[in-house]
């Protein structure tokens, strides 16, 4: 497909607001990318700008879909709990000795939605069990790190499917740049502003310190207990290495770590999951004090249940953000299919391992007091949504006493 210059500006200013906005690359700092094989454009873009900002070293890692493929196709039953741990390894001696994270997002969301789950749950556990050591340097926010998109053709096809490749690409493009805010004279201007208006949002809720959650709605009964300690976050913050980054291009929310053990009720999803390329839809789930008891979806039910059984913390959560339901992404009518980008559509919920940076104090705390106050723990950290226009949700004080939060998925007040 032919390339007109704006399109090649607009990439260029994505590749821009990467490096300067999101993973805001030091002088001497190296640069690890991850990316698919089709966001080549975009990875030597952002190669450039990070070595013009200082950057010592970018190193690209690809994945193919393809070759991801051939694994589920031809290799042997008993050889797929191997993963790269090596590779993992390295990556985390990397992060631990300074390097930053970059990751590009734009694989076919639907790729392994006809392969065995059996199959794919065991290669995602053993990825998962591989990468906890980079993993948790991310989670603990101890590295500067950013994720961003690439429209690649298979995820266009699934975002618009009544599309031409050309013509889907193309509109896929101008939802990412629409929604990373690139479509402006000063990109990072815009950033610094947007990231003012999280930081309010996060300072109120921060300064109110509420005890829980509570989210009604169709089919939704939920209160999410927040754990001891929480501090909510959103928008740019600074790393544990002191660089200020603003891990998510784009993001909508504010959000915190919840109590492990104190989420009841019941929720059902308000848009699909697609997770290692396969699609979950329609996801109802009760909890019974932070345990997710029963568990249905409509399609991808083996999936579901092979993720909650992943390992012990994967059925409890590790993450509540509040996002509006008039959201740039949400008001752009968009299922993207990918979580960067729906989930700053909708308030949600993720199963799973908890971000130390939403507690106060982490660096004098173990993992076992970490645990104690509610974080969670465990091999995954997946996002699912479960707001919309039709859903409330009210802030609980710890003596009790509520207080409108949301309605119809918008703030009741503006801080």
């Amino acid at each position: 497909m032919a390339l007109s210059p704006q399109h090649e500006h607009l990439l260029d200013r994505l590749a821009e607001v990467a490096v300067r906005v999101g993973v805001n690359i030091a002088h001497g700092q190296q640069l690890l990318i991850t990316a698919p094989l089709d966001a080549v454009p975009l990875v030597r873009r952002i190669t450039e700008h990070a070595y013009r900002a200082g950057a010592s070293l970018v190193t690209p890692f690809y994945a193919d879909d393809a070759a991801t493929l051939a694994r589920f196709h031809h290799a042997a039953d008993d050889t797929l709990d191997t993963a790269a741990d090596w590779l993992q390894d390295g990556m985390a001696t990397a992060y631990r000795k300074g390097a930053a994270r970059m990751a590009i997002t734009g694989g076919n969301p639907v790729l392994l939605a006809n392969e065995d789950p059996e199959r794919v749950s065991r290669v995602a556990r053993a990825a998962s069990r591989a990468g906890r050591p980079a993993m948790e340097l991310i989670t603990r926010f101890a590295i500067n790190w950013n994720i961003v998109a690439f429209a690649t053709p298979a995820w266009a096809a699934q975002v618009f499917p009544d599309m031409p490749e050309d013509e889907a690409v193309s509109r896929l493009w101008d939802a990412i740049f629409q929604a990373s805010r690139v479509m402006v004279d000063d990109p990072v201007a815009e950033w610094e502003s947007h990231n003012a208006r999280l930081h309010r949002r996060a300072t109120w809720l921060n300064d109110r310190r509420f005890a829980a959650l509570h989210f009604t709605g169709p089919d939704t009964d939920l209160t999410v207990g927040l754990a001891d300690g929480h501090a909510w976050a959103g928008g740019a913050e600074p790393a544990g290495n002191g660089i200020v980054c603003n891990p998510n291009i784009p993001t909508e929310e504010v959000f915190t770590t919840p109590h492990a053990r104190k989420v009841s009720g019941t929720v059902r999803a308000t848009k699909p999951l697609f997770h290692q390329g396969t699609l979950i839809d329609d996801i109802a789930v009760r909890f019974e004090e932070g345990r997710i008891v029963e568990a249905r979806a409509s399609s991808g039910q083996a999936v579901l249940e092979r993720i909650l059984d992943t390992d012990e913390g994967a059925r409890r959560l590790g993450e509540v953000a509040l996002v509006p339901a008039s959201s740039p992404i949400s008001e752009s009518g968009i299922l993207f299919r990918n979580t960067l980008f729906d989930e700053n559509a909708a308030s949600h919920i993720a199963l799973g391992q908890s971000y130390a940076k939403c507690m106060l104090d982490t660096d004098s705390l173990t993992e076992a007091h970490l645990a104690r106050q509610g974080a969670n723990s465990s091999f995954i950290h997946i996002d699912w949504m479960i707001g919309s226009g039709k859903i409330d949700v009210d802030a609980i004080n710890h003596d009790g006493t509520r207080e409108p939060l949301m309605r119809q998925g918008e703030w009741s007040h503006q801080p």
